[in-house]
């Protein structure tokens, strides 16, 4: 390898490029791999100035930096930090790096240019920019979800602090309000608290399975309070005259379907909703109050209706009148409850293990009677219990 013969194979045989320029900057030599790399047949480059293996929006300011090189040869690395790039045959342009050593000998000064091409390598970083980016998005992402579900529980508890402060004025319900709240509302906050502390393991673990399980876990236990919340606020409107009555034209059989297709989602494991509808398909009723009735009464068949039992819906529509029945087959009222079971915040005795507020028929009954209209029920306990409304038209 010290031979001149091996001089020559390392420079014909390199996978690098390399060329040799003259003090004019003009190629006096070029191996094999820096022609096939710039697109060149072998000794179509030797006469030409450097500048045709620069992009032409280089090209002008190269001239001055080859004679600055020229004036103090040494070894170096060409354009130190910064991306380089050399042209084609073709037009094209390829990323390139370049070093450069100085080179003298009887026939005069050269300098030799050591060109290696970066294409793969530039893609390589291009595609881990890219998964970064990627992955720096998906963190965000999920920390989004994680943000609404903290702004979310923010937002509840505003809400919460204005019914608090409503219902603080209303001096024969704040004991039981307070002795209320602070049973109902801790469970759901300790379920939040325990799965947002969680939410960083698994994050950090990159278990995105568990993450999105105690993700859903907060937004149950949000939706939770906002139930509650929402059975404050309908308290609150109703005793502050803030809810109008205000009948119109509606094709109830639809109605009552649309509803039933948003409560199936609440149902337990293996509870079925049966519907029967008979007389007219429209009436004329508030909408908006009808809905009231309607979630709470059937939320409460589901809650207090085992897995497996059924709740029947009967509706009719009469010239005059609208008459809703349901039926559970739940747990039922004990008889010497069932006297207090339109009292605001009353739970019968074999209710107080399920989650609720003791408001949702109160409300009920203030909607109907807000329509004008009644209710009644019957009720066995162990049994279930039917609740029948008549509203006028």
């Amino acid at each position: 390898m010290q031979s001149k013969e091996g001089a020559e194979a390392l420079f014909l045989y390199a996978t690098e490029g390399i060329l040799f320029a003259d003090e004019k900057g003009e190629i006096v030599r070029i191996n094999p791999s820096a022609e096939k790399m710039f697109g060149y047949a072998n000794g179509e480059l030797l006469g030409k100035k450097i500048e045709v293996l620069i992009p032409r929006r280089f090209a002008g300011g190269h001239t001055g930096h080859r004679e600055t090189y020229a004036a103090q040869p040494q070894p170096r690395r060409m354009g130190e930090g910064r991306d380089l790039y050399g042209l084609r045959k073709d037009g094209t342009e390829l990323p390139v790096e370049i070093s450069l050593s100085p080179y003298s000998s009887p026939g005069g000064k050269f300098t030799i240019g050591f060109i290696v091409d970066v294409t793969m390598r530039r893609q390589a970083e291009e595609r881990m920019k890219t998964y970064s980016a990627e992955l720096e998005q998906q963190v965000k992402n999920r920390t989004l979800i994680l943000e609404e579900a903290v702004e979310e529980l923010e937002r509840t508890k505003k809400d919460l602090h204005k019914a608090l402060a409503k219902e603080k004025e209303l001096n024969e319900l704040k004991s039981r309000f307070v002795s209320m709240a602070s049973h109902e509302f801790r469970t759901p906050l300790t379920t939040m608290m325990s799965s947002l502390s969680l939410l960083n393991v698994y994050e950090e673990k990159k278990d995105p399975v568990n993450h999105g399980k105690h993700v859903g876990k907060i937004k149950t236990s949000i939706n939770n309070l906002t139930d509650i919340l929402n059975d404050f606020l309908s308290v609150s409107k109703l005793e502050e005259g803030k809810t109008k009555n205000i009948p119109e034209e509606l094709n109830f059989k639809v109605f009552i379907i649309d509803v039933l297709a948003e409560m199936k989602s609440m149902t337990l494991n293996g509870q079925t909703i049966i519907h029967h509808h008979v007389g007219n398909d429209n009436a004329s009723l508030c909408k908006k109050s009808l809905k009231h009735i309607l979630f709470n009464l059937i939320s409460n068949a589901i809650k207090f209706t085992p897995e497996g039992g059924s709740i029947q819906i009967n509706t009719y529509v009469f010239n005059s009148s609208v008459k809703i029945s349901i039926k559970d087959t739940g747990i039922g009222v004990p008889n010497e409850d069932q006297k207090h079971l339109f009292e605001r915040f009353f739970r019968a005795r074999n209710a107080t293990h399920i989650q609720g507020t003791g408001l949702g028929l109160n409300i009920v009954a203030r909607y109907v009677d807000l329509m004008g209209g009644t209710i009644d029920f019957e009720s066995k306990e162990n049994e279930g219990t039917l609740f029948t409304i008549v509203i006028p038209q």
